[in-house]
């Protein structure tokens, strides 16, 4: 007997369908962007679907064919929006290089994708005209600027001007359908160990995650929204805010390249931006700017931290001082890249502040659409008790099941499901919020037992005297491994070795308070923002541990 099958027209789920639906019912609603040039740029999304069909003429003409990788090393504005869509709506495979990395990793990640056309920002063109002999995949470089600033001379061959790209175009093109399933877009891992891995994304799982994102209990974003993604384009495509904002019809605005506390403060004012995403390196920039010039914020009144742990003292110096409210998230490149935010639910309103606060400081619970577990060193399943730690497996509509070029499947078998190995080691308590206490790789483990370097880190922040914190395992004879502590003093700060250590006492076991304390000017990050632990552990794998 065969199933009834319903009767619903077959739309499949394309990135386009997100700009007609903002340029149909959004049409005025403005898109701002703080340009490389310095100045202000202002359109609607009626403007940018218009421009983002040139775009897909444009490559059109350049020769790509459906499939064909189109790069780009751009920073957040108006220019790098078009290619989202008009490469991806076109059936073309949008490439968001992280420009942070090293120029050989670049160089790697864009054979490896094997790169047709890539389109850069005018502050990259000494750097693509140094890695230029090294990308023999690009067959056409196109610099995101007009003809007034375009180089007299350059080191690129026939290098294209994209204002004059999309001029040359009539926008009299209907975006075509095809399977949802095809290749959107494609976004690289940083690579801290080996080369980095290229995540694939559908239009399908990026159309879902937009869905999701904007979800009350994720992001809450909405047409009232004027939204400021600090998060970059080639961060896991900005935490897919360029896409969640035009399905809800928020106004977007663009920083640029311009990041520091001060350029984000005044944009923020000017533009009356309600909401922001963005890693806590950033939001310290901010933080700093506002008070060391007793500066408020107006009109921001949510922002989603993530990236990397957001400690508990940035937190509430954002809500208390600046009436921010902080949604805690976790992701991944290989999750496109939301898996849970920090949101309360209704009986939690009952609860004292402290607890609420000791809740919302987790990563939260996974939104629709992502399934969580965590497994112990059996592979078996642990309870949802708030207490087991286990390594975190995720699953779901938006999590790859591969990398690009490589036939190994990383998933593993849990309950006769597949599940993605995240390399977190979390827990989760009864009302499903996740915690993470540690990269499998950066836990701590001393005498047999985990150490958790975010918990050391988490307190560290907590003293006026330090604008950041690393806590690394260093060579114990005894112990195996015992806790360092790698501080970063606020500048004009005093703090001492005894000081720091004292400041533990209370706030965590006696057992895993750090056996020492190191002093540096500045902490190593990733390209995106993480603490490089790998290179401190380097750094001080001949650190000798006082009393050893």
């Amino acid at each position: 007997m065969s199933s009834l099958m319903g009767r619903m027209m077959r739309m499949p789920m394309l990135i386009s369908s997100l700009l007609v639906h903002a340029a149909r019912h959004s049409a005025d609603t403005e898109i701002v962007s703080k340009r490389v040039e310095g100045d202000l740029h202002r359109y609607t999304y009626r403007d940018a679907e218009l421009r983002a069909r040139k775009v897909a003429q444009a490559l059109a003409r350049l020769g790509c064919e459906a499939g064909d990788r189109v790069a780009t090393l751009a920073w957040n504005g108006y220019r790098h929006f078009e290619i989202y869509f008009g490469a991806s709506g076109s059936q073309l495979v949008c490439h968001t290089i992280n420009p942070r990395l090293f120029p050989e990793q670049i160089a790697w990640i864009a054979g490896d994708a094997a790169d047709k056309v890539l389109c850069f920002d005018l502050t990259f063109l000494p750097l693509i005209e140094k890695l230029a002999p090294s990308l023999p995949s690009i067959e056409h470089f196109v610099l995101m600027t007009d003809r007034a600033h375009m180089p007299e001379s350059s080191k690129i061959a026939g290098l294209l001007c994209y204002e004059e790209l999309v001029e040359a175009e009539n926008g009299h093109y209907a975006w075509p359908e095809f399977d949802e399933n095809t290749a959107s877009s494609i976004c690289y891992t940083s690579g801290t160990t080996g080369h980095p891995k290229g995540a694939v994304y559908s239009h399908r799982s990026s159309v879902l995650h937009a869905y999701a994102a904007a979800l009350p209990d994720a992001m809450c974003l909405s047409s009232a929204d004027s939204v400021l993604p600090v998060v970059p384009m080639f961060h896991v495509n900005a935490w897919g805010v360029p896409y969640s904002a035009p399905l809800v019809g928020a106004r977007l605005v663009f920083p640029g390249p311009h990041l520091d506390g001060k350029s984000l403060h005044e944009l923020f004012e000017q533009e009356q931006v309600t909401f922001s995403a963005g890693v806590p390196t950033v939001w310290l920039g901010v933080i700093n700017h506002m008070k060391n010039h007793g500066l408020k914020l107006s009109t921001l009144r949510r922002t989603v931290i993530g990236g990397s742990a957001c400690p508990p003292a940035m937190m509430r110096t954002l809500e208390d001082d600046f009436g921010v409210e902080v949604i805690h998230a976790w992701g991944m490149t290989e999750l496109s890249p939301l898996g849970t935010l920090s949101k309360l639910k209704t009986k939690h309103k009952a609860l004292p502040v402290e607890a609420q606060r000791r809740l919302l400081e987790k990563q939260g619970r996974s939104i629709y659409g992502i399934d969580m577990c965590i497994v112990g060193a059996d592979g078996k399943s642990l309870p949802w008790d708030g207490r087991s730690s286990g390594d975190l497996l995720v699953r779901g509509g938006w999590v790859i099941d591969g990398y690009f070029g490589r036939d190994e499947s990383p998933l593993q078998e849990v309950d006769g499901q597949l599940w993605f190995p995240t390399g977190d080691v979390a827990t989760i308590d009864a009302d499903g919020f996740m915690q993470i206490t540690d990269r499998s790789k950066d836990v701590i483990k001393s005498g047999g037992e985990w150490i958790s370097s975010i918990d050391l880190e988490n307190i560290a922040m907590a003293h006026p005297a330090v604008l950041e914190a690393a806590a690394i395992g260093c060579h114990h004879p005894k112990w195996d491994e015992r806790p360092l502590l790698v501080v970063v003093r606020r500048p004009g700060k005093e703090l001492t070795r005894e000081e720091m250590l004292a400041f533990y006492e209370g706030r965590i076991a006696k057992w895993q308070i750090p056996d020492d304390v190191v002093f540096v000017d500045e902490i190593p990050h990733t390209a995106t923002g993480k603490m490089l632990k790998l290179k401190l552990r380097e750094q001080f794998k001949d650190h000798r541990l006082p009393g050893v």
